[in-house]
């Protein structure tokens, strides 16, 4: 749990902060007693900008900073801009970590990808094999890009006595996720699918791959509750992982969706299109020094997922 005493008093600034993510992280740090959280928006300032990001500071002030800022997509967007990607993700990244520093801001937590991970990682993901090989190629200028919030957060630490850390959630679902077919992620995206079929009457449904490869998901709030748990109590250089603990093929992952929407045609999947990373799975041993553990049973999670989705559907 968390200490109101920590935060009773501080300024923090979540960036990010309106994003799926970022919402229930401002929503988790309100609830710890947080004196002051802000959201930034980017219509006001844009974080691609190192004007931009210095006019926050100096307006806000803030003690700590949680920079959950990014340019994010599933396999299809990461394909057609893998540029905008890597530079937008980069750069928001070093030009906001450098202003906190010149601020004097006490604490920046940086929120990076389990797409920096190699490829072909030994499962469960252990932080020490960060740096043994390449990402997967769909997506490794993102995760590459996030990568150097660690390298630059490390090296700040050593030459400046920053305190900045950097967590690493595996994937994450819920409520308020973004079900944009042209940019979302597989679990939307699957749930978009099975509830379009349904009401059009559709007798299959294609999903991307093969099925086989294998994933690890995070409810949205338990990771919310990992950040502020890290920030509040992890003071250490090395990277953390945030995960579930599990993991589950994609063709098992479309089944169980199916079912708890209701869809009762036929799967089939597209093996043209790619699988993205063959597999993916979290050791969270180093989180559990900070008393992190996800809490949400996964079905109950899709549920309330899928609750949400129908419910709000018609307005997004």
């Amino acid at each position: 749990m968390t200490s109101g005493s920590y935060w009773r008093d501080k300024t923090v600034v979540v960036t990010g902060g309106a994003g799926f993510l970022g919402s229930f992280v401002v929503d988790r740090l309100r609830a710890a007693g947080a004196g002051r959280v802000i959201a930034p928006r980017s219509r006001e300032y844009d974080l691609r900008h190192e004007e931009a990001i210095a006019r926050l500071l100096a307006d806000t002030r803030p003690d700590v900073i949680l920079h959950l800022a990014a340019v994010v997509g599933g396999i299809g967007a990461n394909r057609e801009s893998p540029g905008l990607f890597f530079y937008q993700n980069v750069m928001m990244g070093a030009l906001t970590m450098e202003q906190a520093r010149l601020a004097g801001v006490e604490k920046f937590v940086g929120v990076g990808t389990n797409c920096s991970y190699p490829k072909f990682a030994p499962i469960p993901f252990v932080e020490q094999d960060l740096w043994n090989g390449y990402p997967e190629e769909t997506n490794a200028p993102y995760g590459i890009a996030k990568k150097m919030l660690l390298v630059q957060g490390q090296a700040y630490r050593e030459q400046y006595g920053f305190d900045a850390i950097h967590l690493l959630p595996v994937n994450l679902y819920g409520p308020h996720d973004n079900f944009d077919p042209a940019s979302s992620h597989v679990i939307p995206a699957l749930i978009r699918k099975f509830v379009d079929a349904i009401e059009a009457r559709a007798g299959e449904v294609v999903c991307w791959g093969t099925g086989t490869a294998t994933r690890e998901f995070l409810y949205v709030e338990d990771c919310a509750e990992g950040i502020v748990l890290a920030t509040e109590q992890y003071e250490r250089p090395d990277p953390v992982n945030l995960g579930a603990g599990f993991e589950i093929s994609i063709r098992d992952l479309a089944a169980l969706i199916a079912e708890l929407v209701g869809f009762t045609g036929r799967l089939v999947f597209d093996t043209t299109k790619p699988d993205g990373q063959p597999r993916r799975s979290l050791d969270v041993t180093r989180a559990r020094a900070f008393g992190f553990e996800a809490k949400t049973d996964f079905r109950a999670g899709l549920k309330r997922t899928i609750e949400w989705y129908k419910a709000e559907r018609l307005l997004l």
